[in-house]
């Protein structure tokens, strides 16, 4: 009976892996996965009207819109589309004059094209 276990187990190691790079009984360590870009951000927008803005809750979704002064030419467009509301912060001491912050989600290229809109227009947001 030893020497069938014997010629078995001679056997068994004869027609296991032949892959002499890695140590034996020592499991592959996965290969280290290489981090892809933030595929979204969390931009902080300020609205010119500070009322639309108390109307939203974190989880709608808005389209945000960009007009320009109307000395300059008055034109619109639209700068988001469809992007998802993630904070309301409060207002400091109630002031709504000067607009108000709203935080959103947004592609990277997105948070891009919305800081350059609100340097030279007044933004808006609609509900989706």
């Amino acid at each position: 009976m030893a020497a069938g276990l014997a010629i078995t187990a001679a056997a068994l190691v004869a027609a296991g892996p032949q892959d002499t790079d890695r140590a034996r009984g020592h499991p592959v360590a996965e290969p280290v996965r290489k981090h892809r870009a933030v595929e979204t951000v969390s931009a902080p927008v300020r609205i010119a009207d500070g009322a639309t803005v108390r109307l939203l809750r974190p989880g709608d979704r808005v389209d945000v819109i960009a007009a320009e002064d109307a000395a300059t030419g008055g034109d619109a467009h639209v700068v988001a589309r469809g992007v998802r509301v993630t904070k309301v912060p409060e207002p400091v001491d109630g002031v709504t004059e000067g607009g108000a912050l709203v935080v959103l989600s947004v592609p990277r290229s997105t948070a891009a094209r919305l800081a350059g809109a609100s340097t030279t227009a007044r933004l808006a947001v609609t509900l989706c």
